[in-house]
């Protein structure tokens, strides 16, 4: 047998604030038993921005920190939040920082059930829920551009601005196409409510028709982000690729991360296509959880596994996703998903399951 090529991937790591920290932790335990299977090697640089750092020393993400980050072949991130600085700003620079700064534009969130019974939907199974929601990640309402005029008076008015660009909108909808593509899904609906935002969203309705022409194997569709919400609790078996505005995507998703099981099962990417990527899970920081070894890990795996997947190794990819779904399958997994095992109990099961699928495989 050959000498296997060892491959390199450098990735920063990003704790964050609260479970963040907890979570992180069993991602990178992952990474690392990805080592011992396979012929990989995670170089990883760890950074300490967050609540503690930004209270100590006011800053939340150092001057050229963002240019380290680039140097890096992904970027991971654990959880923002932490009541000792309530106008979350230390988050804002650093996570929509980060979103900004690096262009990553395109929010991916698969909505991927893993075991019949985490679906809150009655008689829903695993090969009803498998699709991808790509989500605005730059622009429209959350570019926080406004104004308040007669603050704190009676007479207020506050001005919040959603900005379309053409190229803004063009470059998400083609990620949609490209990814429906490369993947083999068959279908592409886009979501709005040009019904009332006659002209933002009526630009995405003409982008749309013409970005769609342009893959005539993909059947290309449209709801109102209302109709889509019935429809994703009604029958999401119908859905493959969404691509929707910013705002619109966070609701959605959100719907998503419980019809496959809760907020700790949901991963995300943050992805630019000609950059460095930021993968992220999309639960909150849960400050009173924090350091109690209760939190489920699993979305950060998750997030691990996409991370990999977007670095070019679907094997460690699919060793992931077996090991989580067997962990499932077996109960070996945190309270909330009906089980008896704490945070770290969990990566080590997971990790485990990975060991026993690898020799398995006679990787």
């Amino acid at each position: 047998d050959g000498e296997e090529i060892m491959t390199e991937k450098t990735i920063a790591v990003i704790p964050g604030d609260g479970i963040g920290i907890d979570v992180t932790r069993e991602a990178v335990k992952v990474l690392k038993t990805l080592e011992e299977v396979l012929s990989v090697r995670f170089r990883i640089a760890e950074y300490d921005y967050g609540a503690e750092k930004y209270l100590k020393t006011g800053i939340s993400m150092p001057p050229g920190g963002l240019d380290d980050l680039r140097r890096h072949d992904a970027i991971f991130m654990g959880a923002f939040g932490d009541p000792r600085v309530p106008d979350m700003k230390h988050a804002a620079d650093i996570l929509l920082g980060t979103r900004f700064g690096l262009d990553l534009y395109a929010n991916m969130r698969p909505v991927k059930l893993l075991a019949d019974e985490l679906c809150p939907l009655k008689g829903r199974k695993r090969s009803d829920i498998n699709f991808v929601v790509f989500r605005e990640n730059t622009e429209g309402l959350y570019v926080g551009m406004g104004g308040h005029f007669k603050k704190d008076t009676e007479d207020e008015i506050a001005i919040q601005e959603d900005i379309n660009t053409r190229k803004g909108v063009e470059r998400i909808i083609r990620h949609a196409f490209d990814y429906a593509r490369r993947a083999g899904r068959k279908k592409v609906l886009m979501s709005d409510k040009s019904n009332v935002l006659t002209y933002g969203h009526d630009l995405w309705q003409r982008v749309f028709k013409v970005v769609s022409a342009e893959y005539p194997e993909i059947v290309a569709s449209h709801m109102y982000v209302d109709a889509l919400s019935m429809q994703m609790l009604k029958d999401p078996s119908q859905f493959d690729v969404i691509v929707t505005c910013n705002m619109f995507g966070d609701i959605v998703t959100d719907i998503g991360a419980q019809l496959q099981g809760g907020l700790g099962m949901a991963a995300s990417g943050n992805i630019n296509p000609a950059g460095t990527s930021m993968f992220e899970p999309v639960h909150g920081s849960a400050p009173k959880y924090a350091g109690k070894n209760v939190a489920n890990p699993i979305g950060a795996i998750l997030s691990t596994q996409m991370m990999v997947e977007h670095l070019g190794l679907p094997e460690a990819g699919r060793l992931i996703e077996a090991a989580v779904v067997r962990c499932i399958e077996t109960h070996q997994t945190p309270s909330e998903l009906g089980g008896t095992l704490g945070t770290t109990a969990t990566g080590d099961a997971i990790c485990q399951e990975i060991r026993k699928l690898s020799v398995s495989a006679g990787s």
